[in-house]
């Protein structure tokens, strides 16, 4: 297991909540480690897919009577992972040491956590899902081939609109970053008063193009969110406001999967279809450059790559990074 306290205590997305249903294994790969995923009537289990017996592979077993049937000898552990039956040895109980490794999980947001550690704190926050007035929507599951620092960090960064994602969130004739504030507290970094120019700044509304009022908030090193004020106010008077966050969960130090979470106060008329199709449009366009990047791993002690002014929250987060001890994922 990697030596990273600050990802191995910290809460991973790992899957939705619906896709681990009662009676199938499921599967998951974090922080270099396979996971078994399943519900045993406790809730959600988050195992080492890993049989103490002889390494084999408990997601390639059953999931029978709530336990879990080990494939290559059927024995059969139970859901607090102690082995309750060995087929070969009816009348002799197991021994103490066969034991399924256990992880923590919970389930919010839509999204199965899991934490590899000890959590120090709970799953990273979105106030919008305590909300009524929003929904919450999982708008992707995106498979990443980086770093998880560098998709946070394109998340945070503004200057890349325009030429990433023309038409949509910025035009080539308006490239300009005006500047911004960036704060690192105890509770993450905060980027605020960041505005820039986009010709749509939101998929179902036809403006004219606006300058859109961003606050960014990066509670943990593999987790951000942002806040846009579009200028806009519903007939009752409330701002119409919309949420997203982008979660990361590292497979390893150059690959991932990336959840991003969409929450709004307007346009509850629009499906998930139309949803996730807008959310692979600019993920994808987003996948294409920083997938291009190199190093894969961010640097955050080097000088290989320089910075401009408005790579401010960039800066900022890299310092906040190395404040963290964060090694895994950086050069």
């Amino acid at each position: 297991m990697i030596g990273d306290r600050t990802l191995l205590d910290d809460w991973h997305a790992v899957a939705r909540t619906g896709d681990v249903v009662r009676g199938q294994p499921s599967v998951a790969r974090l922080l270099e480690e396979d996971l078994l995923l399943w519900r045993s009537p406790r809730g959600v289990e988050a195992w080492l897919d890993r049989c103490p017996h002889r390494g084999a592979k408990l997601s390639l077993g059953r999931i029978h009577g709530g336990r879990v049937v080990c494939p290559y000898h059927g024995l059969e552990y139970e859901a607090d992972g102690r082995c309750v039956r060995v087929p070969a040895h009816p009348d002799r109980p197991p021994p103490g040491q066969a034991r399924a490794t256990r992880f923590r999980t919970t389930e919010r947001y839509g999204l199965l956590w899991v934490c590899l550690g000890e959590p120090i704190r709970d799953v990273p926050p979105m106030p919008e899902s305590d909300d009524k007035g929003y929904w919450v929507h999982v708008a992707g599951r995106y498979e990443i081939s980086t770093s998880g620092y560098r998709a946070i960090e394109n998340f945070l960064d503004l200057a890349h609109f325009p030429f990433v994602h023309p038409g949509l969130l910025g035009e080539a004739s308006h490239p300009e970053v005006a500047d911004y504030d960036v704060e690192v507290t105890s509770d993450g970094m905060v980027v605020d008063n960041a505005r820039f120019w986009q010709p749509k700044p939101t998929n179902t509304i036809d403006l004219d193009g606006i300058d859109v009022s961003y606050r960014y908030h990066v509670p943990r090193p593999l987790t951000a969110r942002l806040t846009k004020d579009i200028g806009l106010r519903s007939a009752g008077g409330d701002v119409k406001r919309e949420a997203i966050m982008l979660t990361f969960a590292p497979i390893d130090e150059e690959s991932g999967i990336g959840w991003v979470l969409l929450a709004s106060n307007y346009d509850e008329q629009y499906g998930e279809e139309e949803i996730e199709a807008f959310t692979d449009l600019v993920i994808g366009q987003d996948l294409r450059i920083i997938e291009s990047q190199r190093p894969k791993r961010l640097p955050i002690r080097g000088t290989d790559e320089f910075s401009l002014p408005a790579d401010r929250a960039s800066v900022h987060y890299r310092r906040w990074l190395r404040s963290l001890g964060v090694t895994y994922g950086t050069v």
